[in-house]
This record gives C-alpha cells, sequence and structure tokens, in this order.
C-alpha cells in the first residue's frame, strides 16, 4: 500500500510539473530567457513561482530570484580573486540599470549564461513597476555588502552565524515580504516588522548549511559557516567530523546545529499565519515543510558527514502536493515535529533545548489548527485512519482531482 502510494504522488508531480508552466509569447525573448534559466537552475521553485497568481508579482520574483542568483554566482565562484569580488559586489546593483553590462568566465552552466546575458535580466528588470524595481535593488545592495564582510572575516560566533543568514537569506525574506505588501493580495501592513520574514529566511539557510556539511567540506578550500563558537565544542578543525573516530563528537555538534535551527520554527509558525492569499501561502509554506522534514533526516544521523542527506523523492512530493493550505501545512509540519521529538537522544545535551522550541512550535500550530475549519469530516477520516487505507484514497481522489481538473496552463499575460 505505501509503495502504491508512493507511486501516486510521484506521479501526480510529475504531472503537475508538466502542466504547470509559464507560457510567455514568442516575442517577449527576454523574459522567455529569464524564466527558462530558473526552471533549469531550480525546477521545484519554478513550479511554485509559476502557481502565483498575478502576472506582475510572479515576473517580480523571477527577476529578483534571478538578480540574487547572478549575484551569489560571482560571490561564490573560488576561482574569482576575493579583491575582484570585494570590488564588484557592492556595486552590482546598479548594474540593472546598465543596458550593456554583462560577466563573462564566472559561474558555470546556467549561472555562467545567466551573467553573460544580464541585459537580457535589466530590461525586464525595468518592465517592473518602481515598487518591486526598489525593493529588488535595495536587497541586492545590501546582501552584496553583507557578502563583502563575510569575504574578509570568518563565521566564528552563533551572532557572526545569524547575521551571515540574514545577509544571504533573512533579506530575501525581507524582499519578499515587501512585494507581497505591494502586490495588493497581503495585508500592505505586512512589511511593517521583518521579524517572522527574516527567521522565515534564517531557518532555510541554516537548514541548508547543515545539510551541505558533506559537500562544502570538499571544496577547495572548503567554505563552511559553521559557527566555531558551536563547532569547537567538539572539535579543534571541522574536517574532523568526517572521521569515524570522532563519529559520537560529530553527532553532538550536529544535533547542537539543529537544536539552533529550531529556536525559529514559531516565527515561521507566525509568518505562514499571516498570509492570505493562496497562491502567495503555497509558495511560502512548501520550502518551509521541506525544511523541517530536512532537519528531522539529519538530526542524529551520522550519513550527513559523509553524503548529502535528503529526504525521499515521495516525501518531498508529498509535501508539494499537500502543503497548500494553512491547515494542511501546519499538520504537515506538526508530523515532523513529532517526529524529531521522538528522535530525540535523552543522553545528548543539546535535547532540552530542541524539546523547549518544539514545543513552543506546536504550541502555536495547534492554536492555529483550532482555527481552521477548512478539512472535511470524510477527509479527516481519512486523515486520522492510515492503517485502513485511507492514505491511498487521499492520493486516489487527488490524484483524479488533479488530472481531470487540475491540468492547466499559466499564461503570461493573465
Amino acid at each position: 500500500m505505501g509503495f502504491l502510494s508512493d507511486a501516486v504522488v510521484m506521479m501526480r508531480v510529475k504531472w503537475q510539473m508538466r502542466s504547470i508552466k509559464v507560457q510567455v509569447p514568442p516575442e517577449e525573448t527576454d523574459l522567455r530567457f529569464c524564466y527558462d534559466v530558473m526552471d533549469d537552475v531550480s525546477r521545484s521553485f519554478a513550479v511554485v513561482v509559476a502557481q502565483l497568481s498575478d502576472k506582475p508579482l510572479r515576473d517580480a520574483i523571477c527577476i529578483f530570484y534571478l538578480v540574487l542568483r547572478a549575484l551569489d554566482s560571482v560571490e561564490d565562484d573560488m576561482k574569482v580573486p576575493v579583491d575582484v569580488k570585494l570590488k564588484e559586489l557592492p556595486k552590482f546593483h546598479t548594474h540593472m540599470d546598465d543596458p550593456n553590462w554583462c560577466m563573462t568566465g564566472v559561474g558555470e552552466g546556467r549561472e555562467r549564461e545567466l551573467l553573460e546575458n544580464y541585459p537580457r535580466v535589466s530590461r525586464e528588470f525595468k518592465k517592473l513597476k518602481p515598487a518591486y524595481q526598489n525593493v529588488i535593488a535595495d536587497i541586492c545592495e545590501r546582501m552584496a555588502n553583507g557578502m563583502c564582510e563575510f569575504l574578509q572575516r570568518p563565521v566564528v560566533t552563533k551572532e557572526d552565524y545569524n547575521l551571515y543568514c540574514h545577509y544571504v537569506a533573512g533579506l530575501v525574506g525581507h524582499g519578499l515580504t515587501d512585494l507581497f505588501a505591494n502586490c495588493g493580495f497581503e495585508d500592505p501592513s505586512l512589511n511593517r516588522d521583518f521579524t517572522d520574514s527574516n527567521n522565515m529566511g534564517l531557518f532555510l539557510q541554516k537548514t541548508n548549511i547543515i545539510r551541505d556539511y558533506f559537500e562544502d567540506i570538499r571544496e577547495e578550500p572548503p567554505r563552511m559557516f559553521w559557527p566555531k563558537e558551536i563547532w569547537g565544542r567538539y572539535a579543534t578543525e571541522l574536517g574532523e567530523f568526517k572521521e569515524e573516530a570522532n563519529k559520537a563528537a560529530a553527532l553532538q555538534c550536529l544535533n547542537a546545529m539543529v537544536a539552533d535551527a529550531v529556536t525559529h520554527i514559531p516565527y515561521v509558525v507566525n509568518y505562514m499565519s499571516s498570509l492570505h492569499d493562496p497562491s502567495v501561502f503555497r509558495f511560502c509554506a512548501i520550502p518551509q515543510v521541506m525544511a523541517i522534514a530536512t532537519l528531522t533526516a539529519v538530526y542524529n544521523n551520522a550519513d550527513t558527514f559523509q553524503v548529502k542527506v535528503k529526504t525521499t523523492r515521495a516525501e518531498s512530493c508529498r509535501i508539494m502536493l499537500n502543503a497548500t493550505t494553512l491547515y494542511s501545512s501546519l499538520e504537515i509540519f506538526r508530523k515532523y515535529c513529532v517526529q524529531l521529538q521522538e528522535k530525540l537522544d535523552p543522553e545528548d545535551a543539546s535535547t532540552p533545548a530542541i524539546q523547549s522550541s518544539l514545543a513552543d512550535a506546536m504550541e502555536r500550530i495547534d492554536a492555529q489548527l483550532k482555527k481552521c475549519d477548512e478539512e472535511s469530516y470524510s477527509r479527516s477520516l481519512l486523515t486520522r485512519y492510515p492503517g485502513l487505507g485511507g492514505g491511498y484514497m487521499l492520493a486516489m481522489m487527488d490524484t483524479v482531482t488533479s488530472f481531470f481538473g487540475g491540468r492547466r496552463e499559466i499564461t503570461n499575460h493573465a
């Protein structure tokens, strides 16, 4: 039954990815290039962007993503000397006003192509409404300055760690919140306080930093952002965690990193609960649910130091299909919080801190779930009794619905 259910949800996502695609008119070659690059660089991100109901917001987020992707490609290319980066990054936001600026020989694959064809992004940037342009340019400038700061000094303290994650991810949360507040579908006051949106970004970034240990430690030179204030309690060098003899210390450090990351979950619940537009909600919720699933997978998992630990494909597909409303997203989020709680090692020093954060998060989730009355009795019954085939029946019901009523293409003139 489980195998069949997994097969069904993976087929549904495959259909969804084929059917949900921004259709750009042939004459809009620059915009088509932008969406094609985003689609190739991050297919899952492109799918949630494509489902945004408002064309101006959809285009703005696409351009926002590409501008920051291009900026990150320059910062991340280890072949580019640091002094060149320190010269180029602070002025990167001005290149959107220069229809001729581009950069060659930096990055790889589509990222390199993006920088080489940057005028196409700049031209589309100029078509956005001024409020969107101002947000994108401002976040790009602030992020670039933050990158320059950490090109010149390591991440040592937890304060450094939070600041670095703010620069590269928290600011993205700020920018998206500004875009949402200006789009007309969300509360215009959404951007009065960026605390929750900043924590949304930090939660995603810290999850990625923890998960990516194996890939990052192998770079030459390694680019690691685990704060020494945490890992220094368990080793003299970060690379020691790869060694079997240091497995116990490595797991203690890993769990301490997870304990730091889960402190952001209550703010994530707050932010998700503040959104109104279904497509904006889906855009924000799916990555956050993916993040808690990933943290649950890496906690106390020694494989984190030997491979890139991921959620299963079926699990990821199930999240993409079901994290679509506040009720369903919070239920899934709560499920992973419970799973993480059940995995906690009672002998590990980080367990009390993780338990405290999870208790706070689940209290907020439960309060929000009580406010929701979206779930029908029959769907609730199937959800609560998976042993009777409920999960399979739900998957089949949703598949029939999506196949006959959900196949659609999104026109860029919607």
